[in-house]
């Protein structure tokens, strides 16, 4: 003789605090934030320009212009201040958009070097930051990354300094 057991009964409150959870341990689980999944979108879209043979200066440089002009003022003085010093100490490298944010590329479409507005990801300051491919190497440890509120001329002199030493 077989017994059944009564099934439980849950209540409508239990279901939605379960949903909710669910949702929750979901939207935990995805790991990126919704600025850096627009961040790998932007990323996507540059990689599929590319891939048509929109490698010119003038496109890459519209392009990096516009994202500039998209920023709040803050972080646009310190981009365009960037971009002047990039442009003038480093004409070889190609302006272009790197994740959505300026950037400047070698021979090869790689970014040597990136501006990361504060605004992009909500953080307290700006970053100029050196790739991989930047000729910065001193020692076995240097910076790859600088925080940016502002730039004096000897701020701009030190940018200028690097983006010289990154292209080598």
């Amino acid at each position: 003789m077989t017994t059944k057991t009564p099934a439980k009964k849950t209540s409508t409150a239990t279901k939605k605090a379960t949903a909710t959870k669910a949702t929750a341990t979901k939207a935990k689980s995805d790991g990126f934030s919704a600025d850096e999944r627009a961040a790998m979108k932007e990323r996507a879209k540059e990689l599929r320009a590319e891939a048509k043979g929109a490698k010119d200066r003038e496109k890459g440089e519209a392009d990096l212009l516009a994202k500039i002009d998209e920023m709040p003022e803050a972080d646009k003085v310190l981009a365009e201040a960037i971009h002047a010093i990039v442009t003038e100490h480093a004409p070889q490298l190609m302006p272009r958009t790197w994740y959505g944010m300026p950037a400047y590329a070698d021979a090869d479409g790689k970014a040597v070097c990136f501006f990361k507005a504060a605004s992009k990801f909500g953080a307290r300051y700006a970053e100029l930051g050196f790739n991989e491919q930047a000729r910065l190497d001193d020692g076995s440890m240097w910076p790859t990354a600088y925080a940016i509120t502002t730039l004096s001329k000897a701020d701009e002199k030190l940018i200028a300094t690097l983006v010289t030493k990154a292209v080598g």
